[in-house]
């Protein structure tokens, strides 16, 4: 078995892989083309053309995170060879913990409080009931399951949104056009967390963001291409419809320095940063995977038309 590492840490991933497959040749990216090419499997992130032109006998390219839309946009991508992308793989803690936060921050104010303390403003307000909290999450992969399930524990009323019927305990699930009308005119916050997919580019535009309640957060940490920043600009500002939004992920990274969202104060910017890929664990479950191949045994694989 040949396996080809791409990843900025491919040493790291190449120590482990040789550790799990000591009879298996694995190299990274960087070897010369005679060394690298005829690979059984790629494991990758993010990679060139030519790494993915020059393979010939692949059984399957295995990406190193949960986000296809990069490597399913790659010229030279064989169309016959089997994707495998990471699910949760640790990613999903990370991810509630993020939206947690950010749930949180306007739930409990927090916004109001840091706009009134450049004004040395000693106001308190209200502290709304969670179960009067409705939380609208877009996407229920696995992460985005994970963290319905994990705001659905904390008390708040999660409502679902997924392209097919799921089934999902503790959370209202909805699906198709009027479902997604149905969880924006209820959700106090808005989750993201849809694929970048020629189906959810722009999905989130005025139209949408218009159903929202008065007052109501959004928070974006799936893909910036969701979202319409034009859109969501106007809506936070004089007709103030939206109270803020925490954004992680944009159409364009880094988010340019000319970008208003940097400096506008009803926006938290953050550099992408919301779910990391631990390690260890990502590592664990691409072992699990290529033996899983290896043996004949069944593989859940990315849907190319779906985009995830």
């Amino acid at each position: 078995m040949k396996i080809v590492v791409h990843i900025e840490d491919a040493q790291r991933w190449q120590n482990a892989l040789a550790q799990a497959f000591p009879d298996a040749q694995i190299t990274t990216s960087d070897a010369p083309p005679p060394a690298r090419a005829n690979a059984d499997y790629l494991a990758v992130w993010k990679p060139s053309e030519s790494l993915l032109r020059e393979q010939t006998g692949l059984k399957a390219i295995i990406n190193l995170g949960a986000g296809v839309d990069y490597l399913l946009q790659t010229p030279g991508l064989p169309d016959d060879v089997p994707v495998v992308k990471l699910r949760d793989a640790g990613m999903g803690e990370l991810m509630a913990d993020y939206v947690r936060y950010g749930v949180l921050h306007f739930q409990r104010s927090f916004d109001r409080y840091l706009a009134q303390q450049p004004k040395a403003h000693w106001l308190t307000h209200e502290v709304p009931d969670k179960a009067d909290w409705p939380v609208g999450i877009l996407g229920l992969g696995a992460i985005g399951t994970h963290v319905a399930k994990a705001l659905s524990g904390d008390g708040f009323p999660v409502l679902g949104w997924s392209r097919s019927p799921k089934q999902i305990d503790g959370v209202s699930c909805y699906h198709g056009e009027e479902g997604l009308a149905d969880v924006l005119r209820q959700a106090q916050t808005l989750v993201t967390l849809l694929p970048d997919t020629a189906a959810t580019r722009g999905l989130i535009n005025a139209e949408r963001l218009a159903l929202l309640p008065d007052g109501a957060s959004l928070i974006n940490p799936g893909r910036g291409t969701l979202l319409d920043h034009d859109a969501l600009l106007s809506a936070l500002g004089d007709s103030g419809h939206l109270r803020g939004a925490l954004l992680d992920v944009f159409a364009e990274e880094p988010l340019p320095e000319f970008s208003p969202l940097w400096q506008h104060p009803k926006v938290i910017v953050t550099p992408h940063m919301s779910a990391p890929t631990p390690l260890n664990e990502a590592i664990d479950q691409v072992i699990d995977t290529l033996r899983a191949f290896e043996a004949g045994e069944p593989v859940a694989t990315v849907n190319r038309q779906a985009g995830y």
